[in-house]
């Protein structure tokens, strides 16, 4: 086996030796507490979607079930990933919706303005769709 293969190998047995307490349980903490700044835990619960109970748990660093991180992950804001010490998923430049028409064409120009914002919208809606799925 060559060496760079035994060296990738090894290193990926490594990782999968990692106990999943690898969660950064003190920063998800951190931001929940950061985002609820002056908003009582019954509030806060309510717009994540869990109890107040559960809300406070994760807030003293127990680690939540997986719809419960996730839920929390959606009301943040932020990628599990960095909860998770995994890489995270960053585009460098969204995708853009291009819009061109042909010079003379039977089109207003306010017609063609409008269209354009409406391809625009449509796909800042799927952007934050895709987030949030």
């Amino acid at each position: 086996m060559p060496r760079t293969v035994s060296r990738v190998k090894h290193f990926v047995l490594q990782e999968k030796r990692q106990p999943m307490e690898a969660i950064r349980i003190e920063l998800l903490a951190k931001e929940i507490e950061e985002r609820r700044a002056g908003m009582g835990i019954r509030e806060a619960a309510k717009l994540v979607g869990v109890s107040p109970a559960t809300l406070s748990r994760v807030e003293n660093q127990k680690i939540p079930d997986l719809e419960t991180f996730s839920k929390i992950c959606k009301w943040l804001g932020r990628d599990p990933a960095l909860f998770l010490g995994l890489p995270t998923q960053q585009r460098a430049t969204a995708p853009t919706a291009l819009v061109h028409f042909k010079k003379g064409a039977a089109i207003e120009k306010d017609s063609a303005k409008a269209l354009g914002e409406m391809i625009l919208a449509v796909q800042q809606a799927l952007l934050e769709e895709e987030l949030e799925g």
